[in-house]
């Protein structure tokens, strides 16, 4: 699943010169953008895709609009244009690309954009989970979002608050976007690693140190996953490589980088949980 470094790179990307040329072997951060370009029409392929509005209101509303800008809320890519916004939650498997229009369309591609440049935007989704909405109130989409790991303003402090009041694991809490947004199962195992925190340990049992390295831990992988653009695993390759850079996640049995012991994998609230048994030793609450 594109977490935030996945869909931050995809952002910097539709910020890029929309007067910039395609040329073949482009790298994503390479490719031509959207802001400035004033869509001529919308093609919808896959119903459920648009969560709101109905179809025939987006289609007559988004005709004609300029994409003022793009970007990012936790795992949300933003696309203002006039008085209304278009958001998009790629999930498991959705991608966004720009292209010209002669360009052949993609089997899973499900809304696409046609801009008046003849250029397009397409939204393509293999697993059908992602989402767009068409918003005049952004909060109605994002109001539920927690802060943003990578504002300077966040500190451990606020941060150990919201984590201490639940007796959940803390990798639970991690992956809890009402509590931090944009982290998932990747950046989590990265940055627990990091912290030297067992993900079963209760978020009431964190102390205020322990909540201070897990931010600190939460960005300094999520900065070295923008620095790589992404991870390319398990969604569609954009050229990522931070997987070749993982300290725990998907390297059960091999040995961790600090001290040598095999990582172990353990299933936490449905989700895999990759940690060094040694480095994150599990002590409960003292």
């Amino acid at each position: 699943m594109p977490e935030l470094p996945e869909v931050e790179t995809i952002v910097c990307s539709l910020r890029n010169p929309a007067d910039r040329a395609f040329a073949e072997g482009q790298s994503l951060r390479e490719r031509p953008g959207i802001v400035g370009r004033q869509v001529a029409g919308a093609r919808l392929n896959w119903a459920k895709t648009l969560a709101l509005p109905d179809w025939q209101q987006f289609q007559q509303e988004v005709t004609g609009q300029t994409v003022q800008a793009v970007t990012r809320r936790g795992k949300f890519v933003v696309i203002p244009m006039g008085t209304n916004t278009l958001l998009f939650h790629l999930r498991m498997s959705g991608d966004l690309r720009v292209e010209p229009q002669d360009a052949a369309e993609q089997k899973h591609d499900r809304l696409l954009l046609d801009f008046s440049d003849g250029t397009r935007l397409s939204f393509n989704d293999p697993r059908k989970f992602g989402r767009a909405w068409w918003a005049t109130d952004v909060q109605s989409v994002l109001g539920d979002l927690g802060p943003e790991p990578l504002d300077e303003g966040l500190t451990g402090q606020e941060m150990y608050a919201r984590w201490h009041r639940s007796s959940r694991a803390i990798k639970t809490l991690l992956l809890d976007q009402s509590l931090l947004a944009g982290v998932g199962n990747i950046y989590s195992d990265e940055a627990l690693f990091l912290a030297r925190i067992h993900p079963l340990t209760p978020g009431n049992c964190l102390t205020p140190v322990q909540a201070e390295a897990l931010l600190a831990g939460v960005r300094q992988v999520l900065h070295e996953g923008i620095e790589r653009n992404g991870a390319s695993i398990d969604w569609v390759y954009r050229g990522g490589d931070f997987q070749n850079y993982f300290r725990v996640y998907q390297r059960t049995g091999e040995p961790c980088t600090v001290c040598g012991t095999p990582i172990e994998r353990r299933v936490i609230g449905q989700r895999s949980s990759h940690f060094c048994p040694h480095c994150q030793s599990f002590t409960g609450c003292s």
